[in-house]
């Protein structure tokens, strides 16, 4: 298709055709642009376009209905077709869908499914490169460099059905990350934001907290592995409570094989998981953290399933007051597993009733650690989500209500469930950038955590 033939123009030649006996078409429009800079000077920037065409056809058997997904990117008009045909030819040759459902019906047409795709450009940074100069120029003049990228995206995503659903999100997504570093790299120090359009990300303000942050490492301390009372930053949480929702699927955990699992059988559905008020939520409407209101799903898994496509996406309670009130399940696992329906998540927030900033948490600290960030997360054992990472870019000691000093990087390892329920204060809610996952996973709002006994089982060395 030429670049002028409109997704949702696409989306209908392609059911047009198929001859199978259920298709659904999902076509990703996306744009990108960015910033790159390092040592106090932009590097590099650009801006990117591309379209993927997702053809998942079904076809019915005297055993069941079989599937076949097929996605392409830079489709042409030629290619269309043979697309079409290969999905087809995929569905005839698998065996039964095992989480095969009757494609969805009945969900209203998106009024906006003709139109265009939404596009981003450089015209997104129009008011942040002028104060990123100006943080270069402050930086320069404070000692100290930055480095770091600012990259928006807009994906419009077109669903159509051969069962006459019409669907349209548009996804903007944006990330600035931001690096301090001294002259002689010793001292490092890390600050990220996402945000939806750039209006209200200011990197001077972030500048401003590194050099704080590179100031409270000119002191450096030297401890040993072992548990300390840790502040846990929303970035740092938003990591572990991604993973944790990540293997949060009902039928996975009805099977035994989660930290969700009841022993003896069942799962931990009603059982209270923090002494904390902590509700765990999803909404796809909810402000700043907007994500599709409907399924998009492009290939079936634990915890998606193509026949579900274009089915609503409710506002829902992972948590609910502490208490484990929902696991991620599909159309067939929730029948398996008798969970209520509820679909995998575009966003996550946690709240835990607090109002305290970071800055009160640590005035409130006689003695602990403050972590700006964890990374290289990995999973060490499912049954009880057991996880191990790093910390990176400034741990810091706090004594009296004051940060001290930094002290060295620390591997730790903890299951972010047991976390819950040994963390004895929640902050203040607010919106994140995930450290580790911010490739994939960035509409999130947390609240800083305290935990008495947050186990750092080694040294690392390194900033």
């Amino acid at each position: 298709m030429s670049t002028r033939t409109t997704p949702h123009e696409i989306v209908e030649r392609a059911l047009e055709l198929s001859t199978a006996d259920g298709c659904v078409v999902i076509a990703d429009e996306e744009s990108s642009a960015n910033l790159r800079w390092a040592g106090n000077a932009l590097t590099t920037n650009g801006v990117t376009r591309g379209r993927t065409l997702t053809v998942i056809a079904t076809v019915d058997g005297k055993e069941g209905t079989a599937s076949g997904v097929v996605s392409r990117s830079a489709v042409t008009a030629a290619d269309l077709e043979p697309l079409v045909r290969a999905a087809e030819a995929a569905a005839r040759g698998a065996g039964p869908a095992e989480d095969a459902q009757p494609l969805v019906t009945g969900t209203p047409t998106s009024p906006d499914f003709t139109d265009g795709p939404a596009e981003t450009s450089s015209a997104v940074f129009a008011d942040f490169a002028p104060a990123l100069g100006e943080a270069f120029a402050r930086a320069r003049a404070g000692g100290r460099e930055l480095y770091g990228f600012a990259n928006h995206e807009m994906v419009s995503t077109y669903v159509g059905t051969s069962t006459g659903l019409r669907l349209r999100h548009d996804q903007p997504n944006g990330t600035l990350e931001l690096n301090a570093k001294s002259p002689d790299r010793s001292r490092s120090a890390w600050a990220g934001r996402s945000t939806r359009d750039f209006k209200d990300v200011d990197p001077t303000v972030l500048d401003a907290e590194l050099a704080v942050r590179l100031g409270w490492a000119e002191r450096r301390i030297e401890l040993p592995a072992g548990r300390y009372e840790t502040l846990l930053p929303p970035t740092a949480v938003a990591d572990l409570l991604i993973y944790q929702m990540w293997s949060a699927a009902a039928r996975d955990a009805t099977e035994g094989r989660t930290v969700f699992s009841k022993p003896g059988g069942g799962t931990r559905v009603g059982e209270r998981l923090s002494p904390l008020p902590l509700t765990l939520r999803s909404d796809p409407h909810a402000p700043g953290l907007e994500s599709a209101p409907f399924v998009i799903a492009h290939s079936s898994g634990d915890d998606a399933s193509v026949f579900d496509n274009g089915l609503p996406v409710p506002a829902t309670e992972w948590i609910s007051g502490g208490e484990l009130s929902r696991l991620t399940t599909t159309r067939h696992s929730a029948a398996l597993t008798g969970l209520p329906l509820s679909p995998a998540f575009g966003n996550l927030v946690l709240d835990g009733g607090g109002d305290k900033s970071l800055e009160e948490m640590v005035a409130g600290t006689e003695r602990g650690l403050l972590l700006t960030c964890l990374w290289y997360i990995r999973e060490v054992d499912p049954a009880t989500l057991l996880l191990t990472g790093l910390t990176r870019d400034g741990v810091y000691l706090v004594e009296n209500g004051q940060v001290t000093g930094e002290v060295n990087n620390f591997r730790f390892n903890e299951s972010p469930v047991d976390l819950l329920s040994r963390a004895s204060e929640a902050g203040r809610t607010e919106k994140t950038l995930p450290r580790e996952w911010g490739d994939w996973f960035t509409r999130a709002a947390m609240p800083a955590l305290r935990i008495p006994d947050f186990n750092m089982s080694s040294v690392s060395k390194g900033v």
